[in-house]
């Protein structure tokens, strides 16, 4: 099997693939049923059913379509045609909201939720967190659907789920939300040449494109932040690695906002803005 795998992943190499030997040995773990670690066990596989998910992986169609899951910190995600898939880059932006949200029983709202990523994340590593996720692509929240009853399955406390727009969702929650945070769409128009294939012909148009400068939903959930939050309450927005002066520029100059920085992910590419509400 090892010569089976290095043949996959040469394959994927010449294809472009960026990671061709985690996802060549990623694959044939999911042919087999186990774990990465578990792979050294098996010295067989079912090579006719390996060799087509390869083939399509070379064709760059992502690698969580295939397995129809995706790791994100402690929790494992159902994704698929018609969501987003979650990137590595959003788990600093968890982070930076579990150590900086306080209260015994934080109210959080992940907008632009998707998967659930941001939500489900929050949920499973703050205790007490009131988590609510908000997503307007009704296909996308299908699956957020089927990742809310895993995650109850598993143990984890609900997350309220809310099909709708970022403008004015949950008016019923203005002025009392401890924390907002979102992964937006934030390609620009003329960026349509820059996402890898695995991004541009797969997920969805929706949770990618954001306008001529990429900021379009970003300014949107600026505005919502500002209604739903308490004074002192927080927001996090992820971005994208060209937009670490732009995206703070929206919170500066609306107004009302103190503590303004931008962050680095953990490649040490700009990659989120935060804030504190002031008003």
């Amino acid at each position: 099997m090892r010569s089976v795998i290095a043949a996959a992943t040469e394959r994927l190499r010449a294809a472009g693939v960026a990671s061709p030997e985690h996802d060549a040995r990623a694959l044939a773990a999911h042919v087999l049923g186990c774990s990465l670690k578990e792979l050294a066990m098996h010295d067989s596989i079912d090579e006719d059913v390996y060799a087509e998910l390869v083939a399509r992986r070379a064709q760059r169609v992502p690698l969580q379509h295939l397995t129809g899951s995706v790791g994100f910190r402690w929790i494992e995600l159902e994704v698929g045609p018609g969501v987003f898939v979650p990137r590595p880059e959003t788990e600093s932006v968890v982070q930076w909201a579990i150590d900086h949200v306080d209260g015994a029983a934080p109210v959080m709202v992940d907008l632009c939720t998707g998967s659930g990523t941001i939500a489900f994340a929050l949920a499973n590593e703050v205790p007490g967190a009131v988590v609510h996720a908000v997503e307007r692509d009704p296909v996308a929240l299908e699956w957020t659907r089927r990742n809310a009853a895993n995650r109850v399955a598993a143990g984890d406390p609900e997350v309220q789920l809310h099909l709708g727009s970022v403008e004015g969702c949950l008016p019923e929650l203005d002025g009392l939300v401890d924390l907002v945070a979102s992964n937006p769409p934030y390609v620009a128009e003329d960026e349509r040449h820059l996402p890898d294939p695995e991004v541009i012909d797969h997920d969805p148009e929706i949770a990618l494109f954001a306008g001529m400068d990429g900021l379009d939903v970003i300014r949107l959930v600026e505005q919502a932040a500002r209604r739903l939050l308490k004074p002192g309450g927080l927001v996090v927005v992820e971005h994208s690695d060209r937009q670490g002066r732009s995206a703070p520029q929206v919170f500066e100059q609306a107004g009302g906002w103190t503590e303004i920085e931008d962050h680095v992910d953990l490649t040490g590419r700009d990659r989120y803005v935060t804030a504190r509400w002031s008003s």
